[in-house]
């Protein structure tokens, strides 16, 4: 749930905290050193693989760079963040839920909502490198990485991907091919988070979009204290297969 971002990249390199590839996945400084400017900038370097991807996502540290550049990780001075029971829908967005025009699952098409989010930024730059994407679809397999996918009829409407560790749900990035075709994903997020284990939506980097639909801002530290929390718990929800209409979500909503 970001943008592609440049920054005067030689004048910070000097300040940053080096890990060298391959090196133990705890390594990473305490995310309160992360940089004023730009604003969040932990670290450099290391590698993609899933043991050192969990350990960053549990401290609230998360990769963001651009194809040019090696890997960044960030842990922002103030978070966005939704609660999902603060989802905000407009009245046109619930009647089109409580229509008939949408579906959704589950883990159904993970590969593919993390190409169409990819490739929707790929004329503008996008952070889902093809190295990021293999390793997300890694983790996938492993079962820390899940996606949301909104279908009409049989075509791929819109989606969302990220990692749940513990009751965190750590949102990636959402894509629509269609209109509303992500409020859908992210609303369907937030209203089956009770049954999903999940108490706590990171959206990483606030935006309008987001803040329309209910999101918030936590600093650090108190978003690193309820990761505390949440990471430690255990999540044994099943997140469930097979096509379920959106609107049987929404029936009763207002």
């Amino acid at each position: 749930m970001r943008q592609v971002t440049t920054f005067p990249f030689a004048k910070t390199v000097a300040e940053l905290h080096w890990m060298p590839a391959g090196s133990p996945p705890e390594q990473f400084p305490d995310p309160e050193q992360a940089l004023d400017d730009p604003e969040g900038l932990l670290a450099i370097g290391g590698d993609l693989s899933p043991e050192r991807l969990e350990f960053a996502y549990r401290r609230g540290i998360f990769p963001w760079y651009n194809e040019d550049q090696p890997i960044l990780w960030w842990c922002p001075r103030r978070r966005a963040v939704l609660e999902p029971e603060e989802l905000h829908l407009s009245r046109r967005m619930r009647r089109t839920l409580r229509g008939e025009s949408f579906a959704y699952s589950i883990d159904q098409d993970f590969a593919q909502v993390i190409a169409e989010c990819a490739d929707r930024r790929a004329e503008s730059g996008t952070w889902i490198t093809p190295e990021l994407r293999a390793a997300f679809i890694e983790l996938h397999a492993t079962g820390l990485a899940h996606s949301i996918e909104i279908w009409s009829d049989e075509t791929l409407a819109g989606g969302v991907y990220g990692l749940v560790i513990g009751k965190a749900f750590f949102g990636e990035s959402m894509f629509s091919a269609r209109p509303d075709g992500s409020k859908a994903a992210l609303a369907v997020l937030a209203s089956r988070a009770d049954q999903l284990g999940i108490e706590l939506i990171d959206c990483q980097l606030p935006s309008a979009h987001l803040e329309r639909l209910g999101a918030s801002m936590m600093d650090r530290q108190a978003f690193l204290h309820r990761l505390d929390h949440l990471c430690v718990e255990e999540n044994r929800a099943v997140w469930p297969q097979g096509r379920t209409r959106v609107s049987g979500l929404f029936a009763c909503a207002p």
